[in-house]
């Protein structure tokens, strides 16, 4: 693989030289990473963890009238995971992007093959930056561009096996369609979204337990984000509502809403005051027969609710629900750049006591208050192409997430973490 990607990297320099329309770029992004309650709160005598994961990426994009093209190579990996006297390539060079766009006319284009999907705030559909390997989708997209902008996107999933329509794959939907319309003018941008994925479920099996028959249970995420902004003041909005099926036949009944009042109190720094609920399904309501726990699908969830991951990264699935109010001082002058944020969360739904409900047997429900987080970001640009990254966050944790999510509320649970991006550009025929 490693003799491959060197071939394949030689051949497109090549190209380079000879077609101005190329470009090649690369990016390499160590991060270490120190946490001690890092998506949970610590437990009594629980060892701080720490490591270093590592993205390498080369960039391949080629455009002319009627085209445009480009592939990502990808490595990413945890230091110290393979040896040092590697005598084979342990981990393989993957493809993270590998698509096409062909442009029709000037507003009507095709843009089909592995790609990252970021609409809007990317509260739905996000390219999770944060993750080393990121998101990305095979997915097919036809696009108008005009005064009103159209996106309709189609994405089916199959599994190796091409003579059943089994999907048996990683990925959490086998079908899904998207339409995202946008219309933008000096002070407003209005967007609508709506979402329908389709989740497999097996329908039969035989006798030996083998799937002899595949269904798909489908889901709707449907509504608008509303951002305006004048002068020193800029305002968001957004609401989303689910309906539908769960893959378990479950009726879907839940929604997101959000806003945020912003305030450039001078050149260099600015103000930010927010609110977002997320629907949550009661834990105390045992004969609820509705899913109303809203899921943010496949959007950048690491940028909301607080950055140490204790809300709707990997562990949302049938919960609470959230209200999250924060508030953002952001600083940035020349090269140096930094923000605090500042997070109460409370539950959107009712929260079982269990101790009471095993000691006692009373269903009650406990308080809704999870804790308070501080998240602090730091970054210094040496050049274009170097930055150095860094971040402390503080989870303050109650007796009701200690319920939710284990651990003490009595430990220190804290997160940092400092990254290194170097992303040069090789050759651009269009810089100066």
């Amino acid at each position: 693989m490693k003799t491959t990607f060197l071939t394949l990297a030689l051949l497109l320099s090549q190209f380079i030289c000879s077609y101005s329309q190329f470009k090649l770029s690369g990016e390499l992004r160590p991060r270490f990473e120190y946490n001690h309650g890092y998506k949970s709160l610590a437990n009594e005598n629980q060892d701080a963890s720490a490591f270093t994961s590592q993205r390498s990426r080369l960039l391949f994009e080629y455009k002319d009238d009627n085209l445009l093209f480009s592939i990502t190579l990808q490595d990413v990996r945890m230091w110290g995971s393979q040896k040092q006297l590697a005598t084979n390539e342990d981990f393989a060079t993957s493809i993270h992007e590998a698509w096409a766009e062909v442009l029709f006319t000037k507003k009507i284009s095709l843009k089909a093959g592995r790609q990252e999907l970021s609409y809007d705030d990317q509260r739905i559909l996000g390219g999770v930056d944060w993750l080393q390997q990121a998101r990305a989708h095979d997915v097919a997209i036809f696009k108008y561009t005009g005064k009103l902008n159209a996106h309709l996107g189609f994405a089916f999933h199959q599994s190796g096996t091409i003579t059943n329509n089994f999907y048996t794959g990683p990925d959490s939907y086998k079908s899904m369609q998207f339409v995202w319309l946008n219309k933008k003018t000096d002070k407003l941008n209005i967007s609508l979204l709506f979402l329908n994925n389709g989740a497999p479920y097996t329908k039969t099996k035989d006798t030996l337990g083998n799937m002899t028959e595949q269904g798909v249970r489908y889901s709707q995420t449907l509504g608008p984000r509303i951002v305006y902004s004048k002068n020193k003041i800029s305002t968001s909005f957004n609401f989303y509502y689910q309906m539908g099926k769960t893959s378990a036949n479950k009726t879907i009944n839940s929604y997101e809403g959000a806003m945020e009042l912003g305030y450039k109190i001078s050149d260099k720094l600015g103000i930010n005051l927010g609110f977002e609920r997320l629907s949550g399904t009661s834990q105390t309501d045992t004969a609820n027969k509705e899913d109303n726990s809203f899921n943010p699908l496949y959007g950048t969830n690491h940028k909301f609710n607080g950055t140490m991951d204790y809300f709707y990264v990997s562990n949302h699935i049938g919960s609470v629900g959230l209200n999250d109010i924060y508030l953002k001082l952001a600083y940035s002058k020349n090269k140096i750049s930094a923000s605090l944020t500042a997070h109460n969360f409370t539950s959107a739904s009712d929260i079982l006591d269990k101790k009471e409900f095993v000691n006692n047997g009373k269903i009650t429900a406990m308080s809704s208050s999870l804790g308070n987080e501080i998240d602090l970001d730091f970054g210094y640009s040496i050049s274009k192409s170097i930055t150095f990254k860094a971040g402390y966050s503080h989870m303050f944790g109650t007796e009701s997430l200690v319920a939710l999510k284990g651990g003490k509320k009595e430990e220190i649970s804290n997160w940092a973490w400092l990254m290194l991006v170097v992303k040069p550009t090789f050759f651009d025929p269009t810089s100066k």
